[in-house]
């Protein structure tokens, strides 16, 4: 026995279309089987599209705006660089801080002042002089202008956790911690390596003066507790007062605080690097050269 087939719903009543899953079709049906709803109906479908569109764009979305370190994850350097982890910093080689700068102010202010009374002279018989004057004060600007700049504005001392950058007025050490065995503080400021080899660092000046007047003020605030301990020189075991420093021996107690912590690190490890300034020695012999061709030719 077979059974008969059932009619649909649009053949059971013509009048009646079968149900529709798209929202469009069920807002008319609505609106045609009640006006007062189809405004209500139709802002629902329109929030549900507008809630669909948002759900295909979001993958993008999330996408371009990850998280630095998201993108640090993602294995590009600049990325990694970027997102502010140190041991990415240190994967990569950079140091975990700005190098400190140690130099001297005092130092500066003389070349500067030096350089401005050179200008100033030498402009003068350039414009005024005659004969063979003004070629004798170019050679001599030329000659006396870097050596001024090598001795005054130019030395400077950078540390960081790595290295130890020293550029004196012709040459620029770097210096691994590792490489360092200490640093010395007598008539001038030194560095030693692991070698032998001996640096001075000009950037960090030796002022006895302040010394004393360092030794001077930390016994006055030794005195005004005790007595006694005035007597002790400044540092001893016995002073109850921190030790008072001159701002040079200070900047030395500072890298050695560095260097007594990084020495063994895995990042500061190597061998010194010695590069000749010949950005200031060049010029130097070409002024020396020049102005010895024209005072021998009377």
């Amino acid at each position: 026995m077979t059974s008969d087939p059932q009619p649909t719903p649009a053949e059971q009543d013509p009048a009646k279309p079968a149900d529709s899953a798209d929202p469009a079709a069920q807002t008319e049906r609505a609106a045609q089987a009640d006006p007062a709803k189809s405004a209500d109906l139709a802002k629902s479908a329109d929030r549900v599209k507008s809630a669909d569109r948002a759900k295909s764009a979001a993958p993008a979305g999330r996408g371009d705006s990850a998280a630095p370190a998201d993108r640090a994850k993602s294995g590009d350097p600049a990325d990694r660089a970027d997102s502010g982890d140190p041991a990415d910093r240190a994967k990569s080689g950079d140091p975990a801080y700005k190098d400190r700068v140690y130099r001297s102010h005092a130092a500066i202010a003389g070349g500067v002042l030096l350089l401005a009374i050179g200008a100033w002279l030498g402009v003068d018989a350039l414009v005024r002089g005659e004969g063979r004057t003004p070629w004798v004060a170019l050679a001599g600007l030329l000659f006396a202008v870097p050596l001024v700049v090598a001795y005054t504005v130019r030395p400077a001392v950078y540390a960081n956790d790595d290295r130890l950058r020293i550029r004196n007025p012709f040459r620029t050490i770097a210096l691994p911690w590792g490489a360092v065995s200490g640093l010395r503080s007598g008539y001038s400021n030194e560095v030693f390596t692991q070698d032998g080899a001996k640096f001075q660092l000009w950037a960090i000046p030796v002022s006895l003066r302040g010394r004393k007047k360092a030794a001077r003020r930390h016994a006055q605030q030794v005195a005004s507790d005790d007595p006694v301990a005035s007597r002790l020189r400044p540092g001893a075991p016995g002073a109850t007062q921190p030790h008072a420093r001159d701002a040079g021996d200070q900047a030395m107690d500072d890298l050695r605080e560095i260097a007594e912590r990084r020495e063994g690190a895995e990042s500061a490890q190597g061998e010194p690097v010695v590069r000749w300034a010949y950005e200031v020695l060049a010029p130097c012999a070409a002024g020396a050269v020049l102005l010895a061709v024209l005072l021998g030719m009377g």
